[in-house]
């Protein structure tokens, strides 16, 4: 690296950063990847807290952004952080929904009738949580439909003394399957599709064949891996001993007001329904969320303070802290030039362009988190646009690769940070970045090679339909 690069003087470096329409010289993006690095070994440390290695870097990195002038002016910070309020307002108005929702004894009735139609057997209840999973991401987007999942599987689990582990695991990784379904099912499709001017039918016509496909291979490799975790194989005796225990249960055990179960199954309703038409209407889904929060708290709450003490702070926390990270790495335009080498080393093939940005989507979104990918790999596809490479598949893989390469590590997708944030609290098990890879790095391989395989073939068949 050129001795120049180490010499120049501050002012040089103010707006050389992906925000000022520059960027920065390589030691300093390269400072930058490193931070962000170490601050991911802090987090794969279990004896280091996550949301605290999070932070720590957030606070350095945005010293040396500004220190090296790759921020202007510390408002940036701000500005990083407007683009991704609208998760934290669905995190906070989901949490207080779930939770009245939850006290209101809703989530024990639904979770006994779930019980009462599989019979108890671990098999059938494993595939129907699976299958659950995956409608309610379709339909509430992945955050919600993890608050409301996680808080039935512990009841369920509870109940008939199935270990929660392996439903809350598949739980997460089946919602990244979900996630591709129509054009409000995850963040990354909003944002594409909204940059993309691709049309919501669009979606049901590429990406919800793909997301059912997705969905059976993390289903068969789920089931593999819990092979030994449940019981799968349950004796005549035993399917006696479920339905006898079962028979014993009373769905309105936990209800003591039906009244407030049935205002908060309404608003439940009323908030799923208000997801599937924040688009038409033209409002965010955190200003959903929020007014179902609102409504649960006027109509059905019991305890304010405990309903919103209950929201998850500590994830919420450790989002502020990704998200200044993911901002500060990218404002030095790295995330761009990794981005544009993938472009570059592809030679302008369709095909290959196909494969490897679909790869570097999933890679990077596994490694990053899937919203800074798919906001840096926007211009990217634009630019592919105007050449002669049709840009449709570009757009696609970009779609599939972000949300599924959500499955590669425990960060790489809120619903694996949900996941797995609910299994340590309540159940007091932690799953080893190790571990975790294993299972969901596979899966999101084969998912990845399967989604690319799946865009040529449909390329080929001229299946994709062409933009407006």
């Amino acid at each position: 690296m050129e001795l120049w690069l180490f010499e120049q003087p501050r002012d040089l470096l103010l707006g050389a950063g992906e925000e000022g329409g520059g960027r920065a010289p390589g030691w300093v993006m390269l400072i930058f990847l490193l931070g962000m690095i170490l601050t991911y070994i802090g987090v794969a440390v279990e004896r280091f807290h996550k949301t605290v290695a999070a932070l720590t870097g957030a606070v350095l990195l945005t010293a040396a952004a500004l220190a090296l002038g790759v921020l202007p002016s510390y408002e940036d910070i701000h500005e990083i952080l407007s683009h991704d309020l609208n998760i934290f307002g669905v995190i906070i108005g989901t949490g207080i929904l779930v939770d009245v929702t939850g006290r209101s004894g809703l989530f024990h009735f639904l979770s006994m009738q779930i019980v009462r139609a599989t019979g108890g057997r671990a098999s059938a209840l494993y595939f129907a949580i699976c299958a659950l999973t995956f409608a309610f991401v379709a339909v509430l987007t992945i955050v919600p439909a993890m608050l409301i999942l996680s808080s039935l599987i512990l009841v369920i689990c509870r109940a008939l003394d199935y270990p929660a582990k392996p439903f809350l695991l598949s739980a997460a990784v089946c919602a990244n399957s979900g996630a591709i379904v129509t054009f409000a099912s995850g963040l990354p499709n909003i944002m594409i599709g909204t940059q993309a001017g691709i049309p919501y039918a669009h979606f049901l016509i590429v990406s919800a064949p793909y997301a059912l496909i997705s969905l059976i291979i993390a289903i068969a490799l789920l089931r593999f891996c819990f092979r030994r975790s449940l019981p799968w194989q349950q004796a005549e005796d035993a399917r006696q001993l479920l339905r006898q225990r079962i028979e014993q249960f009373d769905p309105w055990a936990m209800v003591d007001d039906r009244r407030i179960l049935i205002r908060s199954a309404v608003i439940l309703v009323l908030t799923v329904v208000g997801f599937a038409l924040a688009q038409p209407l033209g409002v965010g889904m955190d200003y959903v969320a929020l007014a179902g929060g609102t409504a649960a708290l006027l109509f059905a709450g019991k305890s304010v303070e405990d309903s919103i003490a209950k929201v998850n702070w500590t994830v919420i926390l450790f989002f502020v802290g990704l998200f200044v990270i993911i901002g500060c790495v990218k404002s030095t335009g790295a995330l761009s030039w990794m981005a544009e080498q993938v472009v570059h080393f592809s030679g302008g093939s369709t095909p290959a362009l196909v494969a490897l940005l679909t790869a570097f989507s999933g890679v990077a979104s596994a490694i990053v988190d899937n919203i800074p990918v798919a906001a840096t790999l926007i211009p990217i596809v634009n630019e592919i646009g105007g050449s002669a490479v049709p840009v449709e598949p570009m757009w696609w893989s970009v779609i599939l690769g972000c949300n599924l390469g959500g499955n590669g590590t425990p960060i790489g997708s809120i619903s694996c940070v949900i996941a797995l944030y609910t299994l340590q609290k309540e159940e007091h098990q932690t799953v080893s970045w190790g571990e975790f890879i294993r299972l969901g790095g596979t899966i999101m391989v084969l998912q990845i090679l399967g989604a690319i395989g799946f865009l040529l073939l449909f390329r080929f068949l001229g299946w994709i339909p062409p933009l407006p």
